[in-house]
């Protein structure tokens, strides 16, 4: 059995964020009256619509909300250049501009918005519901929250520093030449590639997440972006912001350990699930996680994304 997913087929959806036009899959629920909750999602590293947002928006629009599952500028159907490069102060506006345009359509309360991030969407969600106040709930699903100084402590002050050498030289070479140096994203042959390792290939190298708008590439000077990304700075701005957090006890990827210190530092209302997983990727596809992975996404929105003015309610 799959995922469950609503009847409707999504919509096709372009929106701008700055002179960046977004492309995303826009999902509503059946046999909902009124405005519904809207939601509005991102996800790993290299990740499109098609693939893991858009299995945990096609499981919430099932369970009431309205989803928007987008591409980041850069990939996919979405514009934005250099391609396949990780561009992380644009992915803030990507959010801003998708919350906006989401909350702006028929159907959609925009007093009552959610962010959701799955695995590296894990920090970028987390960054916008820390500065979007629209963003009334968040839940993160296997996150990954990046740190720069523990990124710094755990390579070594000189490989961080040859890794910031190595993205100036290749931005120089991009200046003088025109060509991007890229990187495999995921490779089973020994070659470079930015998520080393057997787990990331079963999931993006596989017909499991065959999907048109993917590609095998990412811009070597991602690295600079994801080792300087501090996701966690501003989490005190989240003292009235109720958090869900979805985690597997299992996780090579993005630690067990983390999410817990994670979970503990958050200020405001929050709530932590695990799941006994064997690996990080089930919690990108595998029914027997990402359901009750949802259910509880679902739960913990409708407690706390009440309308404006009912009893309990911030105003």
């Amino acid at each position: 059995m799959g995922v469950s997913e609503g009847s409707s087929r999504p919509q096709v959806v372009r929106f701008g964020a700055g002179d960046v036009e977004l492309v995303g899959d826009l999902r509503r629920p059946e046999g909902v009256a009124g405005e519904a909750p809207g939601v509005v999602l991102t996800g790993p590293l290299t990740g499109v619509k098609e693939q893991v947002t858009g299995t945990y928006a096609a499981a919430l629009a099932a369970r009431g909300f309205v989803t928007l599952a987008f591409d980041h500028r850069n990939f996919g159907a979405s514009g934005g250049t250099p391609r396949q490069h990780e561009d992380a102060s644009g992915k803030r506006q990507d959010l801003i501009a998708a919350t906006g345009w989401l909350a702006a359509q028929p159907g959609v309360d925009p007093d009552r918005m959610a962010a959701v991030g799955v695995c590296l969407g894990g920090s970028y969600a987390l960054l916008h519901a820390c500065y979007d106040p629209r963003i009334r709930v968040l839940g993160l699903v296997a996150g990954g929250y990046n740190e720069a100084p523990a990124m710094r402590a755990g390579m070594g002050v000189a490989r961080y520093r040859e890794v910031l050498r190595e993205a100036v030289a290749a931005d120089a070479r991009a200046q003088a030449t025109g060509e991007i140096d890229y990187l495999k994203a995921v490779a089973d042959d020994g070659s470079e590639a930015i998520m080393a390792g057997d787990e990331p290939f079963a999931y993006y190298g596989t017909d499991r997440a065959a999907s048109p708008g993917w590609r095998n590439q990412v811009t070597r000077t991602t690295i600079r972006e994801l080792v300087t990304l501090d996701a966690t700075a501003a989490m005190d701005l989240l003292v009235d912001t109720p958090t869900v957090m979805v985690h597997g006890r299992t996780d090579a990827y993005c630690g067990p350990e983390q999410a817990a210190s994670v979970y503990e530092r958050l200020p405001g209302p929050k709530d932590l699930l695990w799941l006994d997983t064997t690996n990080h990727i089930e919690l990108y596809d595998d029914p027997r996680f990402v359901e009750p992975a949802v259910d509880h996404l679902a739960s913990w929105f409708r407690q706390h994304l009440t309308p404006v003015g009912a009893a309990g309610t911030l105003q």
